[in-house]
């Protein structure tokens, strides 16, 4: 599948290393680690193949065989580096422009107030910028996270 040029995903991985780094922050042959970049949650990753897909079914079977290992990786990484108590998981790719398939592993902070817990988590994504985690904290992110993620 070719990928469109309104792919957000695509455009960042064609970006290669010019991309920020929290764009960047670990990968192997089939999967990209990504932090979010309009989240109020540090630490917010996303998980994305590195090729276009729009559907979970579209995975080969290599794909599929890794992912299981990136999200318990992650966990256990965002566990590590930020002392989150869980890990939540979500996959959706509705958005326009984030067509493509991309897995949400969010820390889950000891003090999330109740009303954010669960999926409600996802009033943290797409906040106003002044409540974004900012590029130089994504950035310190990145750096300790691929840390823990040896390639």
């Amino acid at each position: 599948m070719t990928a469109p040029s309104d792919c957000y995903t695509c455009m960042q991985e064609a970006a290669g290393s010019a991309a920020p780094p929290w764009e960047r922050i670990a990968a192997d042959r089939h999967w990209r680690v990504v932090h979010a970049f309009n989240s109020a949650v540090p630490g917010w990753l996303v998980l994305v193949p590195r090729r276009h897909v729009t559907a979970l079914a579209e995975l080969t079977d290599a794909e599929a065989a890794a992912l299981g290992s990136w999200q318990v990786r992650l966990s256990r990484a965002l566990s590590r580096v930020l002392g989150c108590q869980k890990t939540y998981v979500a996959q959706f790719a509705e958005a326009e422009g984030f067509a493509h398939v991309h897995f949400h592993i969010v820390p889950r902070p000891p003090d999330l107030a109740r009303e954010l817990r669960g999926p409600r988590i996802f009033q943290l994504l797409g906040v106003a910028d002044d409540a974004q985690v900012g590029t130089e904290e994504m950035t310190r992110l990145a750096a300790e996270l691929a840390a823990q993620l040896p390639r």
